[in-house]
């Protein structure tokens, strides 16, 4: 068996109980538990492309990747097993989606870190489904209830909206800075004090601001977004949308789906999968990026300064310049030769 994590050791502490039940994977998976537990019959919906990626090998049309779920891939399942994300927000959009779709009666097990919240799960879902805690290890917990009514579902009805000067940003829950510009971001677009042109693309694009705000102020830059993250995929789209802008919207794990080269590769790239530091993604990113850059184009990234990134900006592209800097972030730029 694959290494599992500690949420997934903890359900096969209850493995007995699946082994007859059509069972369906969702919310923050991080291992293959789904390919090797032992079911009458296994789905997994995942808004995670990555994790999707790993996941089809086995257990192909099974695996579903996508924002939402729906009653036609969710029938028949009489059992959901779901992993808490480190946003409540985004449980409870995922929830809410997911008692949508199944069937009153349904089984549910909740499980996660303690340090994710998964121990307000009771609460965020009062009036829908009561949870007790059954099980507690290696950190986590695992809660049990069973879905009364199906419930009323609205994705519009989970948008938020705010402003960075003139760009309207548009996101949904799981979408990095969901409610405001981070600080990291806000340092990155400073550094952009003249005009630029040519093709840019927002690699981890998340709301899709970066591009956005480079783009409306440089109305020749050619957009591409790309992201893991079905909501960010959604979010970004209806970001370029509100400001009636053009840009291509890709779903890729990193250069997956990439095939064009760029004048500028620009990201405030993740270190983190759920809650687990990986810096995997950002390490791809950099050393893969100078086949994805013209000659002459630059590779512009902001990140936490404590990061690693210098030595393999230098390892990559010979050297690296530091743009902008402030006790907690910096601004990296390298440039193909």
């Amino acid at each position: 068996m694959s290494v599992l994590t500690p949420a997934s050791e903890v359900i096969l502490r209850h493995h007995e109980q699946f082994r007859c039940r059509h069972l369906l994977f969702a919310g923050d998976l991080q291992d293959n538990l789904a390919t090797e537990i032992e079911a009458a019959s296994v789905r997994v919906h995942t808004s995670q492309y990555h994790h999707w990626q790993s996941l089809i090998r086995q257990l192909g049309d099974n695996a579903y990747f996508g924002l939402v779920a729906d009653s036609t891939f969710t029938k028949g399942c009489d059992t959901l097993i779901y992993y808490w994300p480190k946003s409540k927000h985004e449980a409870r959009f995922q929830l809410r989606n997911l008692f949508s779709v199944l069937s009153p009666g349904t089984d549910i097990f909740i499980v996660g870190e303690n340090r994710s919240g998964v121990r307000s799960v009771d609460k965020l879902m009062e009036g829908i489904a009561t949870f007790h805690k059954i099980d507690t290890a290696r950190r986590c917990s695992l809660f049990y209830g069973q879905l009364k009514d199906q419930v009323q579902f609205d994705q519009n009805n989970w948008w938020n909206s705010y402003q960075v000067g003139d760009v309207i940003v548009n996101t949904l829950p799981g979408v990095f800075s969901q409610d405001d510009l981070d600080v990291g971001s806000r340092l990155l677009l400073s550094t952009f004090d003249a005009p630029i042109s040519g093709r840019l693309l927002d690699i981890a694009c998340g709301s899709g601001v970066l591009a956005t705000v480079l783009g409306q102020k440089n109305p020749a830059v050619t957009l591409t977004l790309s992201d893991v993250n079905a909501a960010a995929i959604t979010s970004s789209k209806a970001t370029l949308k509100a400001n009636k802008l053009e840009g291509n919207v890709v779903t890729s794990n990193v250069y997956s789906a990439i095939e064009e080269k760029f004048d500028w590769i620009i990201s405030n790239p993740p270190f983190h999968d759920g809650l687990k530091t990986n810096l995997k993604a950002a390490d791809d990113m950099i050393r893969m990026a100078p086949s994805y850059l013209k000659s002459g184009g630059k590779l512009r990234i902001v990140a936490n300064a404590f990061l690693p990134y210098p030595a393999l900006l230098d390892s990559t592209f010979g050297r690296h310049e530091v743009l902008a800097q402030t006790g907690k972030f910096k601004v990296y730029q390298a440039t193909k030769k």
